[in-house]
């Protein structure tokens, strides 16, 4: 099911008069209905499905049990690895095994074997990347006694499923989380007001933003071998709107339909785009997914701790996997690598946390110097999301070699090329609304500091009239659900 669907828009308020005026006197009754349409909400798109959600909860579940009544290292270390290896071990069969069984027989090709076997024909399930991550996270917490196994299996089912965020994040950790499905939950107004405010601008992010993108970034690189470097550059320009407009729309989406629902989700996004360096663009840019690196991958493995060689390590290996978890394509792991090569000169030189502060706080238009500061680390960014849009690393370079070439001082051409002028207006604005707000946690939440109620009014009526006039409502599906 997805956010921007009329499945949705009907979904959503049946569940929340349910959960509210029914269930509402009883937790595990209330928790038992997040459940149930966790379960629709994902079974939507194949039933089928369920199956690898339930059982994987019933493992971990059953692993947090265990591990509560055993004492020995050995045999704990053996409970993690089952539930690493069951969880892992789908995540490797459904988006993983045709990856590895491909390379596998192009590299005895290479060296003059010909060997033959067969590839899975299987559809990736959506979201299993992410629901695959939470779920391990509360393993690997109760094994190294940071959180106390559950003996709520309702509420830990609610946790691994809870559909807002369930298909694209945030990664939520059990121990931010789980604990909020243990306490009774009360209908706060303002909360909900908040809610629906975030909704709303993550619809318009998505609709308006992401989506208009698309179809002129698909357009240009589906034809990259049609259109000047100028046309191909806009292109990658394109994409880099839609992929921030398509991702943290879900995640704003996913975090305002849990505060109706009195839950508190991570922040996903912190405008990344006006960072300066990429050091900060990293701790702007799905943030669930970096710090969970950080604290179970990173960290484990020495983090920066180390001399120099081992600071580089660790930074190339999760930026490789973090490049992996989002395909199986030498696409991403490339556009992993490249990321961390813009990484590791600031690690090296200790200037990786230099920005922490918001950028121009407390002014209305940063310096100069920030401003080459955040064109700079947007056009590194911008390079590295043509790997990721690409088809293959053939794709990839072409479409490089191309924006490099003589042709990139023409004027673009491609079709729907004045309406894509549109487009652009749209996306000024919206860098425009994105910097006003960047104080906040996301870009419309001082609307509600607006004293005058019918100002507020007509900013909320400004953006609904946005999204029909400008939106495209072709159902597009989020990026992300491909991970």
């Amino acid at each position: 099911m997805l956010f921007n669907s009329i499945d949705f828009a009907i979904f959503l308020p049946v569940v929340f008069i349910i959960y509210w005026f029914i269930t509402n006197k009883n937790l595990k009754l209330q928790n038992l209905l997040v459940v149930v349409a966790s379960y629709v909400f994902y079974g939507w798109w194949d039933w089928r499905f369920l199956s690898l959600i339930a059982f994987s909860t019933l493992v971990d579940y059953t692993a947090g049990r265990l591990l509560l009544k055993e004492y020995n290292d050995t045999k704990r270390k053996f409970i993690l690895w089952i539930s690493i290896l069951v969880n892992l071990g789908f995540l490797g069969i459904f988006k993983y095994y045709n990856f590895f069984l491909d390379n596998f027989i192009a590299a005895f090709t290479f060296f003059g074997s010909d060997i033959k076997f067969s590839s899975l024909n299987i559809i990736l399930p959506v979201g299993i990347s992410f629901y695959t991550f939470q779920t391990l996270s509360y393993t690997v917490d109760v094994y190294r006694k940071r959180l106390e196994p559950t003996k709520d299996f309702i509420a830990f089912a609610a946790f691994i499923s809870f559909f807002p965020q369930l298909v694209a994040g945030p990664i939520e950790r059990a121990t931010h989380l789980l604990p909020q499905f243990y306490k009774k939950r009360t209908f706060d107004y303002s909360t909900a007001v908040d809610g629906m405010r975030q909704i709303l601008w993550g619809l318009f992010k998505k609709i308006v933003i992401a989506d208009n993108c698309a179809q002129y970034a698909n357009l240009i690189f589906n034809n990259s071998f049609d259109y000047s470097g100028s046309t191909l550059a806009l292109g990658a320009l394109f994409f880099t709107f839609q992929i921030y407009g398509d991702f943290s729309g879900y995640s704003d989406i996913a975090i305002g339909t849990s505060k109706l629902f009195g839950f508190d989700l991570m922040q996903n996004f912190n405008f990344p785009y006006f960072s300066r360096d990429i050091a900060e663009f990293w701790r702007r840019w799905h943030i669930s997914l970096s710090t969970w690196f950080r604290d179970y991958l990173y960290i484990p493995l020495g983090g920066s701790r180390g001399g120099t060689w081992m600071k580089i390590r660790n930074t190339f290996i999760i930026f490789i996997v973090s490049g992996f978890w989002h395909g199986a394509n030498w696409t991403f792991i490339i556009w992993g690598a490249l990321n961390a090569i813009y990484f590791i000169p600031l690690l090296l030189s200790n200037k990786n946390r230099d920005n922490l502060d918001i950028i121009a706080e407390n002014k209305r238009l940063p310096s100069f110097k920030e401003i080459i500061e955040v064109l700079t680390t947007f056009s590194f960014t911008v390079f590295a999301w043509i790997f990721f849009r690409a088809e293959n690393i053939t794709h990839a370079f072409d479409y490089i070699k191309r924006i490099c070439s003589f042709s990139i001082f023409e004027i673009p051409r491609f079709p729907g090329r004045t309406d894509a002028l549109k487009t652009i207006v749209l996306i000024f604005i919206f860098i425009i609304i994105e910097w006003q707000g960047r104080h906040g946690k996301y870009a419309i939440e001082n609307i509600s500091s607006i004293k005058n109620k019918h100002i507020r009014t007509v900013c909320y009526y400004v953006l609904v009239f946005a999204i029909i006039i400008f939106g495209n409502f072709k159902e597009n599906t989020f990026i992300y659900f491909q991970f």
